[in-house]
């Protein structure tokens, strides 16, 4: 795993249970969905679940891209909006242990992220 997360960065994950999910079509256009997921601790991954997976759109275009990227963020009051973006190596997993339905993995190879907390405003992503 060339990217990861600081402490911090999954701390923030942990609190999270919405994410956007950016994957490519056949035809090169991009495609965003709304996705629950959990971080992997053990394989360092992004690991995203969701009900018939491996029949959707998202999952058939990282089978045939491998790659995604994966957007979570919020807004803290008044206005300090904060958030990561991971970009990545990413794997369409039809028998995964515990998705009955298929699992999409990212592999973490470009972490940014921004806002309280996150990351010092020096530090340009990884």
């Amino acid at each position: 795993m060339s990217g990861s997360l600081t402490p911090a960065e999954r701390a923030y994950l942990e609190e999270q249970r919405l994410g956007r999910l950016a994957t490519v079509d056949a035809a090169g256009r991009p495609h965003v969905a709304p996705v629950g997921f959990t971080y992997n601790e053990e394989t360092g991954t992004i690991d995203i679940r969701g009900f018939r997976m491996s029949a959707t759109a998202k999952f058939a275009h990282v089978a045939k891209r491998g790659v995604a990227a994966f957007v979570v963020d919020d807004v803290l009051p008044p206005w300090r909006p904060r958030g990561i973006e991971i970009r990545g190596r990413a794997e369409a997993l039809e028998h995964a242990p515990d998705a009955d339905t298929g699992l999409i993995r990212i592999h973490l190879d470009r972490v940014h992220s921004w806002g309280e907390g996150l990351r010092p405003d020096s530090d340009d992503g990884r």
